[in-house]
């Protein structure tokens, strides 16, 4: 902002009335090109010259021009096709007048004419337009005109367009960056997706604001730019608060986002037509909405509030001195520089609970391990195995078997997060083999309904089962019977088990030890919190059951 505030200083406007008003009138007349045409009688309005030819004719005050700033060119801002007319000099045409019966050919909207050396004085100079407006008559635009040298109103668009491009190339790798971190990401988090889609429609922003030093865009064509930079901006002004919300864990979004979207249509609708004002007042509601969420944020002590807080500050103060084209830009890549500080938080985060997800999963395998090879069990294992061996060769070789298969799977299901569920329930009806031949019960296994493709965290079910052992007596004819069942909803699934027998009498209420502890730990590392678990005494023995809610 300082360096085009000094070089404004350093390079004074060439004309010194900066803002000519230009005088029309309807008809065709070359003598109305003439420098010292009086014009006194023409009228500052246009009007409505339906396919006619009109004349407009606009006195500029020239400054002194050094030899170094020659040859000078005349840059025109104005609806139509026309020809350019200096002290009554024909210098330029833009598009093509409607003649001998052949339709107006539109020109640019913008367009830029070198002035002859020689008519180039200190003093009052005339432009004088023949021009034709035949595409969009009803359209009453002023003229714009700005003299600098001629050089410097060619490149000028080039260097600033240069600049643009590169702050677009980074914008446009950011968003196939973030499309497909979402699309690699399991969790498929919502903040990602909207920050790509921020950076995919600035590019195309400001892709769509320079579009006219690419390509030769009609006047008659020239509403369809702003109306899509209209709405690349209202999009945006919607998904940066919608960013912050989730960044910041906005309580009252459904609110918010309502009253920021009926505002955003209140002034589409109200300002329609009056497209620069209009992205600004979106820009605004856009900085209020997020001002109101990262004080919230600030309040609730999330992380980042403050430097986003002076984010948005200062993007406010661009906005309020900075010519809108360029504060537009420089204040809207300010607020996705604090979007990516938040992120980066975000991510250190993330990478911490990763840490102790790693460190969670390591102790679980080891407490997978330890429940079948503590010395207690292998010593009455082993005891039994011995006194069947010696009186049942026959049932001791099978007692081993079983004991090796429920090692065996043990051993391969100890590493990994998630198991097909007939993994899980080949080791139970192992365990209920071995524990069958220790205890010389019969334990009787049932399962109803069982989804086989479904995946389980390893030995939960294992561990129930364990349990209904441990803490139960046979029913009379030496039986104790587990029944497995499968529910599924659209809004959650999950398993019921139940242990049918005689539960033990105990002195404290039962709720749970190592083994509920270790199936509640199983459950957060795969599902996070989206998931219920409930056990409980029931007149026929125990219930528990295990629910997964859908994301």
């Amino acid at each position: 902002m300082f360096l085009l505030i000094w070089l404004s200083i350093l390079n004074p406007p060439a004309i010194r009335n900066e803002e000519p008003v230009p005088v029309y009138k309807t008809g065709d007349n070359s003598a109305w090109a003439a420098k010292n045409y009086d014009d006194k009688d023409w009228s500052k309005d246009r009007g409505n010259t339906a396919h006619n030819i009109f004349w407009s004719r606009t006195h500029l005050d020239l400054r002194q021009v050094e030899n170094e700033a020659l040859p000078l060119g005349l840059q025109i801002e104005s609806f139509g096709a026309f020809e350019v007319y200096w002290d009554g000099v024909l210098i330029g045409n833009n598009g093509r007048i409607p003649q001998n019966g052949k339709p107006e050919v539109p020109g640019t909207e913008s367009s830029y004419y070198r002035i002859p050396d020689n008519l180039i004085t200190p003093g009052f100079h005339t432009v004088a337009l023949r021009s034709s407006q035949s595409l969009l008559p009803h359209v009453q635009r002023s003229i714009g005109f700005k003299i600098d040298p001629y050089k410097i109103l060619l490149t000028q668009p080039l260097v600033t367009m240069s600049y643009m491009n590169l702050m677009a190339g980074a914008f446009l790798i950011a968003a196939v960056y973030y499309f497909f971190l979402y699309l690699n990401s399991k969790r498929r988090p919502w903040d990602i997706l909207i920050f790509g889609t921020i950076c995919l429609l600035f590019f195309a922003l400001l892709i769509m604001e320079y579009l006219k030093f690419h390509v030769v865009i009609p006047y008659s064509d020239f509403f369809i730019r702003l109306e899509i930079i209209g709405w690349l901006t209202f999009t945006n002004a919607v998904l940066v608060p919608l960013y912050f919300i989730i960044q910041f864990n906005f309580k009252w979004r459904r609110w918010l986002m309502t009253a920021l979207l009926v505002t955003l249509l209140l002034l589409y609708v109200y300002n329609y037509g009056h497209y620069d004002l209009t992205a600004r007042f979106y820009s605004l509601a856009m900085l209020i909405a997020s001002l109101i969420i990262v004080l919230n944020g600030i309040f609730q002590k999330e992380k980042g509030g403050f430097i986003v807080l002076m984010g948005l500050l200062i993007s406010a103060l661009m906005n309020k001195f900075m010519f809108y084209d360029y504060s537009l830009f420089i204040s809207f890549t300010i607020i996705v520089l604090c979007m990516l500080y938040l992120h980066s938080i975000r991510t250190n985060v993330i990478e911490a609970e990763h840490r102790n997800a790693i460190l969670l999963s390591s102790k679980l395998q080891l407490e997978l391990l330890k429940k079948n090879i503590q010395p207690h069990f292998l010593r009455n294992t082993l005891t039994s195995m011995m006194d069947w061996v010696e009186e049942s060769p026959k049932e001791g070789s099978r007692f081993i078997q079983a004991l090796a298969s429920e090692f065996d799977i043990m051993n391969e299901i100890s590493e990994q997060t998630l198991i097909p569920i007939t993994k899980e329930l080949a080791l139970c009806r192992q365990h209920l083999s071995v524990m069958g031949f220790r205890k010389e019960i019969n334990y009787v296994w049932e399962q109803v309904g069982i989804d086989e493709t479904q995946l389980i965290p390893p030995a939960i079910i294992h561990t129930l089962l364990e349990n209904g052992i441990t803490h139960s007596e046979p029913l009379p004819g030496n039986t104790v019977k587990f029944v497995l069942r499968y529910f599924v909803s659209k809004e959650s699934y999950g398993y019921l088990f139940e242990t049918i027998a005689q539960n033990r009498q105990i002195v404290t209420e039962r709720v749970g030890g190592n083994g509920f502890k270790y199936i509640r730990a199983r459950l957060t590392e795969s599902y996070g919190t989206n998931w219920t678990f409930d056990s409980g005494k029931t007149e026929s023995g125990w219930i528990s059951t295990i629910k997964i809610i859908r994301p």
